[in-house]
């Protein structure tokens, strides 16, 4: 179908991203350019007309480098480009903390599960995002409370960890990481037949695996700094994890049959674990609507990351509490659905950490099903 020509920009449209009317293209999105990442005066390009967007109903400005000679638009620098339902994104948020399953959105929204489950995830992936970047020049986290929290995907056979570290006194989550466990617990003589079938056909986790991810989880939080303390309670893996750190670490441990109240010193961890059970529908104890992938759980527990140290308050009841980011000194302000979703971040203008590049990359396997799992390898849209 050939594509409607454009005279003239038209005005723009209420709730457009801030995006999707710049005059001045802020950078080169093709990551292979010169002028992608080292900006100078000197970049060159050019207005080549406009394009009609359907979905939006209105007409698009289109540019070129004249350095790599790739085209692009404004819609390129937005957070909903390539998307043929570009509003569903920014409701996304909201319903996947307010509890809401993958399908109770796509009915509310009148999309295709599948429609949810791609959007979520390019939100997760911007999430991974705007954390990294919030933290870049954030002072370092003097005193982290870790903890575990046990959840599965696929089917109970398979239990994995999210480990948590978050800041005392701010509340702020400062990183995740997961690991896949064997399932342990009391089980019935056809469970334990089923269990050891699967891990004939599937493989065994790494037994390592907790001890390796909890390492990784200290060193991001430490960032390079000479002391750390770490509050814990008594898991056999964090005494050997702080060992190989290069920080000098002082390590306070609390029983994990201490009364869970605010004087317990691993509160702001208990408190993340509680409302993570509560704002996620593939966290509760009972449900049907758990993560069929460790890698869609990770991306939800981004959105969760940014919306509990970004938008919401510290304090449920105190009307106008800060948010752990306003508490630290990082933001003056809560931040909106808007406002996150104001510009595209390119993954090339951010260092991710390892293991939140397995995440963004769609990296992460779940062993019950084998190949058939997408990873993220577009070439233009990343």
């Amino acid at each position: 179908m050939p594509s409607r020509l454009c005279l003239a920009p038209m005005m723009p449209m209420a709730g457009m991203n801030a995006t999707d009317n710049i005059a001045t293209p802020p950078h080169c999105p093709n990551h292979n350019c010169l002028f992608h990442s080292i900006l100078r005066d000197d970049w060159r390009y050019k207005r080549i007309g406009y394009f009609w967007s359907r979905c939006q109903q209105r007409c698009i400005p289109r540019f070129l480098c004249l350095h790599c000679r790739r085209s692009f638009s404004t819609q390129t620098f937005s957070t909903s480009y390539w998307l043929k339902r570009p509003d569903v994104l920014s409701q996304l948020l909201t319903k996947t903390v307010g509890c809401m399953a993958n399908r109770q959105i796509a009915r509310d929204l009148g999309v295709a599960p599948s429609t949810v489950d791609s959007q979520l995830a390019r939100l997760g992936r911007h999430c991974l995002l705007f954390h990294t970047m919030q933290m870049r020049d954030a002072r370092p986290v003097a005193h982290a409370v870790i903890d575990g929290l046990v959840t599965f995907e696929h089917s109970q056979y398979w239990p994995f960890h999210h480990h948590l570290a978050v800041e005392e006194g701010s509340d702020l989550i400062v990183y995740f990481t997961d690991s896949e466990v064997r399932r342990s617990g009391s089980m019935t003589p056809a469970q334990k037949r089923k269990r050891d079938f699967l891990e004939q056909v599937h493989g065994r986790p790494d037994p390592r695996a907790v001890l390796k991810d909890v390492t990784h989880l200290l060193e991001v939080v430490a960032g390079g700094q000479e002391e750390l303390t770490v509050l814990s309670d008594e898991h056999k893996a964090y005494p050997l994890a702080i060992r190989q750190l290069v920080s000098r670490v002082r390590h306070l441990v609390t029983s994990s049959r201490a009364r869970r109240d605010a004087r317990n010193r691993l509160f702001p961890v208990n408190v993340v674990d509680l409302l993570i059970r509560h704002s996620s529908a593939n966290h509760k104890r009972e449900t049907i609507a758990w993560s069929k992938r460790r890698q869609a759980s990770a991306e939800r527990l981004a959105v969760f990351v940014v919306w509990r140290n970004y938008m919401k308050g510290r304090r449920e009841k105190a009307r106008g509490s800060p948010t752990p980011a306003q508490t630290r000194g990082q933001l003056d302000h809560r931040v909106e659905v808007a406002e996150l979703l104001s510009r595209r971040l390119f993954v090339s203008h951010v260092a991710l950490p390892a293991r939140w590049a397995e995440y963004y990359w769609r990296r992460v396997r779940t062993r019950a099903l084998g190949h058939a799992q997408r990873s993220h390898d577009l070439k233009y849209a990343v």
